[in-house]
């Protein structure tokens, strides 16, 4: 069974020549990680292949990402980064997949000011063009996961992936998952699946996590095997790397073996045609 993370981060330092957003920095999960490092981790974890999701902290840059997948193309592909409130034209989606492991591209609304573009229009013209150049989209959205509804509903062919199965940040438990009936609405649509990464971040239990366990089978009854996605977030968890695969290997007693290797990596690359 091949692994295959759904998200991690690879970023460098803040530097006067690199320097990221002021009004960023403060989300960093460190001051450097890249792709020698996190190749190492993942060898000792056993994990085959990683999807590289940009750090918002950096900024809408997608350099350090897609230098990875050019050197290391049979284990990095890239969901990058673009600023939403700057509109392009069709002819920069059309294109987007020709750079280096880029597969697809990821938005962050998981703050008050970001989260307000989903909210004032802001994002309106993305969708349609994403749909029509067949880029399938991360998005990042606690606290607005029912306007991601309207969205799916409109836009059927637009493939859409929800982020850490929107836990709201910040939060543990209950509160981190507030939105779950809102996500678990969203699975009568085909073109969205979930992506269940950072997990131990939200919450307070002790692995392997019994009561957000729960919360998994809900999520996964929902959406089915071929719509749920493990992944790690490794940067900023709580757990070693392992936990964060053996609580889906071994602790999800409700995973049959069939399920396993589509949550484990083979739908995620189905769902972003990255061939394995």
């Amino acid at each position: 069974m091949k692994l295959i993370d759904a998200q991690v981060h690879l970023w460098k330092p803040n530097t006067p020549d690199r320097p990221w957003p002021a009004d960023r920095a403060a989300g960093s999960h460190g001051d450097a990680l890249l792709a020698e490092q996190m190749l190492a981790m993942m060898a000792q974890a056993g994990v085959d292949r990683a999807v590289i999701v940009p750090p918002s902290w950096e900024g809408d840059r997608n350099d350090v990402a897609i230098d990875a997948a050019t050197r290391y193309p049979d284990k990095f592909a890239v969901m990058g980064r673009l600023p939403i409130e700057r509109p392009v034209g069709f002819e920069v989606l059309a294109n987007w997949k020709q750079q280096p492991g880029m597969l697809g591209m990821r938005f962050t609304f998981h703050t008050p000011a970001h989260r307000q573009w989903l909210q004032d229009g802001t994002a309106e013209w993305l969708w349609p063009l994403a749909q029509k150049a067949q880029i399938p989209l991360m998005v990042n959205v606690p606290g607005s996961v029912h306007l991601i509804d309207k969205v799916a509903q409109q836009y059927p062919a637009l493939k859409l992936i929800i982020d850490h199965l929107a836990c709201a940040a910040n939060k543990k438990d209950d509160e981190a998952h507030a939105e779950l009936d809102s996500l678990i609405r969203l699975a009568r649509y085909a073109n969205v699946a979930v992506k269940a990464t950072a997990v131990a971040r939200y919450t307070n239990e002790s692995y392997p996590y019994p009561n957000t366990q729960l919360k998994l089978k809900r999520i996964f009854d929902a959406f089915g095997p071929h719509r749920f996605f493990w992944g790690s977030d490794i940067s900023r968890l709580p757990c070693t790397y392992q936990q964060a695969i053996t609580l889906f290997t071994e602790e999800l007693s409700w995973l049959s073996a069939s399920d396993k290797p589509l949550v484990m990596g083979q739908a995620l690359c189905h769902w972003l045609d990255w061939q394995i």
